[in-house]
């Protein structure tokens, strides 16, 4: 036996020896799989079912498959409208010729700004941001491929500031709408819009935050955050995953000069959808409303009211002849839940309550002196909010 296996180490040594002799002097005459194993540079072989070693790279060093898909759906857009101009004569600055004929003489010049766009589809349908048409009296949209168009608004909402828009010219591409569900703090996100007006660009960071409200943006906040570069004329914008599909519209930054400091907002698709469904739908978007100034419930405000649990709303005001006031609403009682759906502040009040149908009733859940107390409204019709003064 001991000879078998003396005969046996000299045959391995022997071939071995071979091997190593060929691939060095002739690799051309070892098979091909063995030249790949051995090629300069691959120090390790990919994990079965993982794909090669090269081929992950790629996809972790470029995101040009998701840009080249998402691109020509995002538009840059033009607004000019009308604004007071006090024309330079002494008798304009004189205190007395306004006191007794205000600005009438004031005369209207054009000015013009810049935002970003998506189109949705070929139906002509454009999503951009409330705030990039508030007051345009001329919109244009500029396709990546160069054309031109007239666009006009079909509705918009100031409170989550998404505005739809209606281009002339159809058959556009539109974008593909991404699971936001599935979105995770982390995950890749490409920003894509008209910064500065220099021309469509891309820029690329992470989810930061899932979430972010109460910020005084918007009346509804549900913000996806993300250091992308964000800056002005990005507004409207796409902000698409790694594979090219729309996560979210941008809409705004946080910024002590202007420019990108790393922290953008995204208003969700999932929240955009719903908006825009109403628009097209009715022009508007209705939503519920009980009546009431809600206040979040500290914890120096439970601690002032003894209370056993610091989340809620309390209520610091009742409109008179509201929904809330005819249903017995006092002002110190605590919307603790809508129906089955717990409220944790004032910004998830105003979301639950705002899902609810006029004229529909719907029990909520209040605390008054400590103790449960269930109430029954009758839902109102929430009231548009006012127009900015020009």
């Amino acid at each position: 036996m001991q000879r078998l296996w003396l005969l046996f180490a000299q045959v391995v040594t022997v071939v071995l020896g071979a091997v190593f002799v060929v691939s060095t002097l002739k690799p051309e005459w070892l098979p091909q799989k063995l030249q790949e194993d051995r090629s300069p540079g691959t120090a390790v072989s990919a994990a079965p079912g993982t794909g090669s070693a090269p081929a992950r790279d790629a996809a972790i060093l470029s995101y040009s498959d998701a840009a080249r898909r998402a691109i020509p759906s995002v538009v840059n857009i033009y607004t000019t409208k009308a604004v007071r101009a006090v024309p330079n004569h002494p008798f304009m600055n004189d205190p007395m010729f306004k006191r007794f004929f205000g600005e009438r003489f004031a005369q209207r010049e054009p000015s013009s700004s810049l935002g970003s766009g998506v189109i949705l589809g070929a139906d002509g349908l454009v999503l951009t941001n409330h705030h990039v048409i508030e007051g345009a009296e001329e919109i244009e949209v500029l396709t990546s491929d160069g054309r031109r168009m007239k666009a006009k608004v079909v509705g918009s909402d100031p409170e989550t500031d998404i505005a739809v828009l209606r281009s002339e010219i159809k058959e556009l591409p539109g974008i593909t709408l991404a699971d936001v569900e599935q979105v995770k703090v982390g995950d890749v996100v490409l920003a894509i819009g008209n910064p500065f007006g220099v021309g469509q660009t891309v820029t690329m960071g992470i989810v930061s935050a899932l979430g972010r409200n109460q910020l005084g943006i918007n009346t509804f906040e549900n913000f996806i955050q993300t250091d992308a570069a964000i800056n002005p004329g990005n507004s409207g914008g796409a902000l698409v995953d790694s594979q090219g599909r729309l996560i979210g519209i941008n809409t705004a930054i946080y910024s002590r000069s202007g420019g990108s400091l790393g922290i953008g907002f995204a208003i969700p698709v999932s929240t955009v959808k719903q908006v825009m469904d109403q628009i097209v739908s009715n022009g508007a978007v209705t939503r519920g409303f009980i009546g009431v100034e809600p206040q979040d419930v500290t914890p120096e405000l439970a601690q002032a009211f003894k209370l056993a649990r610091n989340d809620g709303a309390i209520i610091a005001g009742v409109m008179r002849a509201g929904p809330a006031d005819k249903a017995g609403v006092k002002v110190g009682d605590i919307l603790v839940a809508v129906g089955d759906k717990p409220v944790t502040n004032t910004a998830t009040m105003l979301a639950l309550i705002a899902q609810l149908p006029p004229g529909s009733n719907h029990k909520l859940s209040f605390l008054r002196d400590g103790k449960p107390l269930d109430l029954t409204i009758e839902i109102g019709k929430r009231p548009k909010p006012q127009a900015a003064r020009e």
